[in-house]
């Protein structure tokens, strides 16, 4: 929680927000990070040893928490505009839901830290890593970053 904020809110703005993610897929994601199958630099060594019991622990508290807004104030309309029909050509809903809560193995989207969602995006446009899905590059592909950017704003704000 030092990270992910109190009840896994983030108030770091380059941090995910846990809250509310689907617990499948933080099972998942707990699991590529533990035995390394997806590299989290500031991770490492956190769920050493962790067995999947305890795993499956962590992501149900996470997932039963109540997922709060990151970003605060009001969205730029302009940007806000440009992103919602983006997520509509790139069909994000199809996937991530038209809530963008998530479902199963996809996470939530909604109401997340502008800057993450904006590194996450790139990071899966440019260099697909192992344990990512690589759909979303296939997604992402093409994008220039001032789409991204505005796709980030869309979905921080999306309430």
């Amino acid at each position: 929680m030092a990270c992910h904020g109190p009840q896994g809110n983030s108030q770091v703005p380059t941090t995910p927000s846990l809250a509310g993610q689907p617990r499948i897929f933080l099972e998942n994601q707990l699991v590529l990070i533990r035995d390394g199958m997806r590299v989290v630099p500031e991770m490492k060594g956190v769920l050493d040893g962790v067995k999947d019991e305890e795993i499956v622990q962590m992501a149900g508290y996470f997932s039963a928490q109540k997922a709060q807004p990151a970003e605060k104030g009001q969205a730029r309309q302009d940007a806000f505009q440009r992103g919602q029909a983006l997520a509509a050509k790139a069909l994000c809903a199809s996937c991530h839901n038209a809530d963008y809560a998530g479902r199963q193995q996809i996470p939530r989207l909604a109401g997340q830290p502008e800057p993450f969602l904006m590194q996450s995006l790139k990071q899966f446009r440019d260099r697909p890593e192992p344990g990512r899905d690589t759909m979303m590059s296939a997604v992402l592909l093409g994008m220039k970053d001032a789409e991204l950017a505005d796709l980030a704003h869309f979905l921080a704000h999306f309430r």
